[in-house]
């Protein structure tokens, strides 16, 4: 009781926020996640937030985050593979490493932060906010690039879900399938995805949305080769994983993924968890707003946002590069 007395006061300053930030996604072309962390940021940076607050902000921008990610699990249906051809997944796997590679490649030549370059890499090859949210702890970011991050990757994707339709019509000029492939290779949020690709039509958003799926599973093998990485890495943080092991709530997220595979629970109970982690989601990236310094953000805003843009150019013309060489 006395530790939820003083966790509330945040938590519910938090949690009104991100209601404003979902009611303002609906009139808005940006989703509530990126709402969300900019009224967090916004308020703040303008206003001296109480301290009594403290404890209930870090709570959401820590404990929910992990409950969010282990809810994502849902959404992950190893299944979609039966529906893919090997072509097409091999393709999804190298564009993928192509993204994260080149990430980091933009970061050395501009001498950019490689934490955040990483993060935007992630965003743009996996699935935008979720896979920020699900590797942010395992490579040390701060809080201000996990903000920077998610807003710079959702405007990118946001930009993306308008302009895409008319470049596989008028420019490319793809088939159905080519362009599905296409969208859901390329955009970040699986809601970019369905509404870019039902734009055209029902065979385009259909096979948009099954890449992405498969986009969405690759977040495991990801998570797992960073944790290899930074671990293998740094010696002092090999000694913290061989007394902790793995996260908790990346186990948590491997095994709700079993949830959907194998059929354990009603598509509607499925659907129904899928929508609490984005709930949570949303609330811990409202706490994660509430810690970000402006100043920071503004240092690295400029440069920042063109290594996005650069990494989704380069995204979107190697998947452009990899349909018509290989599909």
């Amino acid at each position: 009781m006395f530790k939820i007395k003083k966790i509330l006061p945040g938590l519910i300053l938090t949690f009104v926020v991100a209601v404003l930030s979902f009611y303002l996604a609906e009139w808005l072309p940006v989703g509530a996640v990126v709402i969300g962390i900019t009224l967090g940021m916004i308020f703040g940076n303008l206003f001296k937030l109480p301290s009594r607050c403290s404890i209930g902000i870090s709570f959401a921008e820590k404990q929910i985050l992990a409950w969010a990610i282990i809810l994502m699990g849902v959404k992950l249906d190893f299944n979609i593979i039966k529906e893919l051809g090997y072509k097409s997944i091999i393709i999804i796997v190298i564009a993928i490493i192509f993204t994260i590679t080149i990430s980091q490649v933009l970061s050395k030549l501009f001498h950019f932060n490689k934490r955040l370059g990483l993060l935007l890499g992630i965003g743009n090859g996996i699935c935008g906010s979720s896979a920020i949210a699900a590797t942010e702890k395992i490579i040390g970011a701060e809080k201000d690039e996990v903000g920077l991050a998610v807003t710079i990757v959702n405007f990118l994707g946001t930009i993306g879900m308008f302009s895409l339709p008319l470049l596989v019509k008028y420019l490319l000029h793809f088939n159905d399938i080519h362009s599905g492939f296409f969208i859901g290779n390329t955009l970040q949020a699986v809601g970019q995805v369905v509404a870019s690709g039902f734009s055209i039509n029902h065979a385009v958003g259909h096979t948009a949305t099954i890449v992405k799926m498969m986009r969405i599973l690759m977040l495991t093998p990801v998570v797992f080769t960073l944790i290899y990485y930074f671990h293998k890495k740094n010696k002092k943080n090999d000694i913290v994983i061989k007394k902790q092991g793995i996260p908790y709530f990346i186990i948590g997220f491997i095994l709700l993924s079993l949830v959907p595979t194998f059929h354990l629970l009603p598509e509607t109970n499925i659907h129904q968890i899928g929508k609490i982690s984005h709930y949570l989601l949303l609330l811990a990236m409202v706490g994660i707003g509430f810690k970000i310094n402006f100043t920071a953000v503004i240092k690295q805003g400029g440069k920042a946002l063109l290594i996005g843009s650069l990494i989704f150019a380069l995204q979107l013309l190697f998947s452009i590069l990899m349909i018509d060489l290989v599909l």
